[in-house]
């Protein structure tokens, strides 16, 4: 079932996206409905579906998605600021069944966020 959601098809190349980042433990691409002027999506190579699925074995891989992050955040000048967002299950606004942070910078964020 995981196989068959967008971010797979996007890491598969089977479906087109602006990249941003690429290595063997992630990719990262342009968000196609940015809420932001920055909009990035970065997400694991490995099937995980969602947050609440993660296990010890994932310790590295979070970390490495977050110094991509770092990186990213760099590369496309959100020096300023920027927020990571990792949604969790429905009602928590996930909406494709496969890990992902969205970077989001480019202008000013409120709090609370929902």
């Amino acid at each position: 079932m995981l196989k068959d959601n967008i971010f797979q098809k996007i890491i598969d190349k089977e479906i087109p996206a602006k990249i941003a980042y690429e290595d063997d433990l992630c990719l990262a691409f342009h968000d196609i409905n940015p809420q932001a002027p920055v909009h990035v999506l970065i997400i694991p190579r490995k099937v995980i579906a969602t947050h609440a699925e993660l296990t010890d074995a994932d310790r590295d891989l979070l970390g490495h998605l977050h110094l991509v992050a770092v990186k990213l955040a760099k590369q496309l000048g959100l020096d300023d600021g920027y927020r990571i967002v990792v949604n969790c299950l429905d009602r928590g606004g996930q909406t494709v069944p496969h890990l992902h942070m969205h970077l989001m910078g480019g202008r000013a964020f409120h709090w609370p966020p929902g």
